[in-house]
């Protein structure tokens, strides 16, 4: 009988910790999935977010001399005002969709981990930024005649885009219920995501330079430490946030 009992106590804790893991996984796919699917019927998020990233393109090229001697100079700071401020306008509206729709309360009330709701708005707002800079960086090349298919820009762009997306998302939904929203999100996102708008800038500055790696690796590992410390913080956050938005 001794036995019996082990096994089944050794037996339990497995499927458990596997269907839990599990469970998280499908529960912030569904999130993730839904957000993607009315931004498709509707595409106003990520068109309003192109054109306005476009359009700083198009204003950077005529205020600086973007094949001149200052290009290399121009050229980092352009890209990531494009960058920054387009993410913005898509983070703006991760959570206004269910605020304008009356969906807020459901959401609140979902007997899901809180979690795996920001884990399932995080990805599908980084994947709607991810579009947005796959038609701008082709853009920028052609305004500034530099190359953007580097590997160490590339990688500036994916962590820098992480660490913005991370925190652009948990304060998403402490602006929501603000009534200047629009107002409340930068204020309370730039003062924290400065240091990876300035890690980014630097580093495609040591990129479009053609400085050596060795040069490239503090900016990374300011943008690499950043996003490890955030993607754990803002989800355990998060969790406080919904409390607030529920009472």
């Amino acid at each position: 009988m001794w036995e019996v009992l082990g096994k089944r106590t050794i037996a339990i804790p497995a499927p458990r910790l596997e269907g839990g893991f599990t469970s998280f996984l499908a529960q912030a796919a569904a999130v993730a999935t839904k957000d993607v699917r009315a931004e498709l019927r509707s595409k106003e998020v990520a068109s309003g977010s192109l054109v306005f990233a476009l359009l700083v393109l198009v204003i950077f090229n005529f205020a600086f001399d973007l094949r001149g001697e200052t290009r290399t100079l121009a050229a980092p700071g352009m890209l990531w005002v494009a960058i920054s401020l387009g993410a913005m306008m898509g983070l703006g509206h991760v959570f206004a969709r269910e605020k304008e729709q009356g969906g807020m309360e459901g959401l609140i009330l979902c007997p899901v981990d809180r979690s795996a709701i920001y884990v399932g708005k995080f990805a599908s707002a980084l994947l709607l930024t991810g579009v947005v800079e796959l038609a701008v960086l082709p853009l920028f090349a052609a305004f500034t005649n530099l190359s953007v298919f580097l590997p160490g820009l590339i990688l500036i762009v994916v962590l820098g885009t992480i660490g913005f997306v991370a925190v652009g998302t948990l304060f998403s939904a402490m602006a929501v219920h603000t009534r200047t929203r629009e107002l409340m999100l930068p204020i309370l996102l730039l003062p924290v995501a400065t240091p990876v708008v300035i890690a980014a800038v630097e580093g495609s500055r040591v990129v479009f330079d053609g400085k050596p790696w060795g040069d490239l690796m503090p900016w990374l590992t300011v943008l690499a430490a950043f996003d490890i410390v955030f993607l754990a913080l803002c989800p355990w956050l998060f969790e406080y946030v919904m409390e607030e938005m529920g009472s």
